[in-house]
């Protein structure tokens, strides 16, 4: 996958937490968790794209750790959500799975990048 395919990629997943959060209940531990799903879920675009602008593969590996992270963090909260009995599994399913593609194309690319180097 071309960097500006992933990197449309990456904003549909954020634009898709950004609906999940709007729709979750008004509730304060839903609020809680839907915080720090916002976070994560936006913030995985936002460092990829700092990754395509990294001044080194050093940088660029660093870079895409960051993005690994925030987006295992993404699928930690919908983990609990779904767990919380807050959103049933299956209108998280397809987030989850795109997710996980998601971070297995990031964790791919970290050990290319490692192995050129």
């Amino acid at each position: 996958m071309k960097p500006d395919e992933f990197k449309g990629r990456t904003k549909a997943f954020a634009l898709r937490v950004i609906r999940l959060v709007r729709a979750l209940p008004k509730e304060r531990t839903a609020d809680v968790m839907a915080r720090q799903l916002l976070r994560c879920g936006t913030s995985v675009g936002a460092n990829y794209r700092a990754a395509c602008r990294a001044q080194s593969r050093a940088d660029f590996v660093a870079k895409m750790r960051i993005v690994e992270e925030e987006c295992d963090e993404s699928l930690y909260w919908m983990e609990l959500l779904i767990e919380a009995g807050i959103v049933e599994e299956a209108r998280l399913r397809d987030l989850m799975r795109e997710a996980n593609e998601i971070l297995a194309m990031v964790v791919t690319s970290i050990k290319t990048a490692r192995s050129h180097a």
